[in-house]
C-alpha cells in the first residue's frame, strides 16, 4: 500500500473531522433542545448550550406528549405495530424466502427482481392500494393497519434477507433429515428455521425499527388520537408550528431513539456481521 504523505494524511483527517461534525452537530443540536425549558416556540437562534436548563419539557413528554394522550398509551401503540408488523413479516416472508433459497420454479428470477424492486421503491408508492384495500376491508383507521402497511414495506427486505439465510444452512443438513424420514415441514421447523434464526433475528429487528421510527405516512391510516404511535407525535408538534415548545421536539427525540441506540449498541456485531441483503449465491 502507498504510504500517504503528511499533507495526504491532514487533508484525510480534516475530512474525517467534517463528517464527524456533519453527524454530531444535529444530535447535539437535539440535546440542546431537549433540556432547553426557555423556548415558548420554534428556536429563533442558534445556540449551542440551552438557555435555561431544565428538566421540564423531558417530564412534560413523559406524561401528555400528544394532546391529552399519554406517553404510556402512545408507547403501547408504538410496541404493538412495530411489534406485529415485525412478527406479521417473518410469518408471512418466511415461506417464500425459503423457497426462493430451495427451489427452481418459472417465475423465480422474475419474482426476485420484483422483490428487490419493491425493496427500493419509496412507500408512498404503495398508499393508494392499501388505503383502498384497508378502507374496504373497515380497518383503515385502526392499529391493525398500521401494522398490515409496515409489513408490507418491511416484507421484501425481510425476505431478501431470509432467503440468504436459507441459503447458507447446508442441503445435506436437510438431506439426510429426510432420509430419517423427516417431511418438508419438519424439516424447515426443526432443521433449517434455528440453523437460520440469528440471521431471521435480525431481519425481525430491522422490521421493527422501520416499523417503530415511521411517522409520516402513518397519518393517512389514522383518524382518532388513541391509534398514534409515539413517532406520529413528532410529526404533530412539527406541524403545530409554535403552538408548542420545540423543547418537547427535542426531548420526544431523544425518548423515542433511546431504545433504537440500546438496541444498536447491544447488537452492532450481530448486525455489521448478519446483514448481507441477498449477499449470499444464487
Amino acid at each position: 500500500m502507498r504510504k500517504l504523505t503528511r499533507w495526504q494524511q491532514l487533508g484525510r483527517q480534516i475530512l474525517l473531522a467534517l463528517i464527524g461534525l456533519y453527524v454530531l452537530i444535529p444530535i447535539w443540536i437535539t440535546l440542546r433542545l431537549a433540556f432547553d425549558g426557555a423556548l415558548i416556540g420554534r428556536p429563533t437562534e442558534f445556540r449551542l448550550f440551552p438557555k435555561q436548563f431544565s428538566f421540564e419539557p423531558l417530564l412534560r413528554v413523559l406524561d401528555r406528549p400528544y394532546q391529552s394522550v399519554e406517553f404510556l398509551s402512545l408507547l403501547k401503540n408504538s410496541l404493538l405495530v412495530s411489534f406485529g408488523a415485525a412478527i406479521l413479516a417473518m410469518l408471512l416472508g418466511a415461506s417464500l424466502a425459503y423457497a426462493f433459497a430451495r427451489f427452481r420454479f418459472p417465475g423465480r428470477q422474475a419474482g426476485l427482481f420484483l422483490l428487490l424492486l419493491m425493496a427500493v421503491l419509496p412507500p408512498v408508492a404503495f398508499m393508494t392500494p392499501l388505503y383502498i384495500v384497508l378502507s374496504a376491508l373497515g380497518i383503515r383507521t385502526t392499529l391493525w393497519a398500521l401494522v398490515i402497511v409496515y409489513a408490507a414495506f418491511a416484507m421484501p427486505f425481510c425476505i431478501w434477507n431470509m432467503r440468504a439465510a436459507f441459503q447458507a444452512v447446508p442441503k445435506e443438513v436437510e438431506e439426510a433429515a429426510y432420509l430419517d424420514g423427516a417431511g418438508y415441514l419438519t424439516t424447515f421447523a426443526f432443521i433449517t428455521l434455528p440453523l437460520a434464526l440469528p440471521s431471521i433475528a435480525v431481519a425481525a429487528l430491522i422490521a421493527f425499527l422501520m416499523a417503530y421510527s415511521e411517522f409520516a405516512l402513518g397519518w393517512l391510516f389514522v383518524e382518532k388520537a388513541s391509534t398514534v404511535t409515539l413517532a406520529m407525535s413528532i410529526y404533530s408538534i412539527v406541524q403545530t408550528g409554535n403552538a408548542q415548545p420545540w423543547s418537547q421536539l427535542g426531548s420526544l427525540t431523544l425518548v423515542i431513539s433511546a431504545p433504537v441506540v440500546i438496541i444498536f449498541i447491544l447488537f452492532q456485531r450481530t448486525l455489521l456481521e448478519r446483514l448481507t441483503f441477498g449477499a449470499a449465491s444464487d
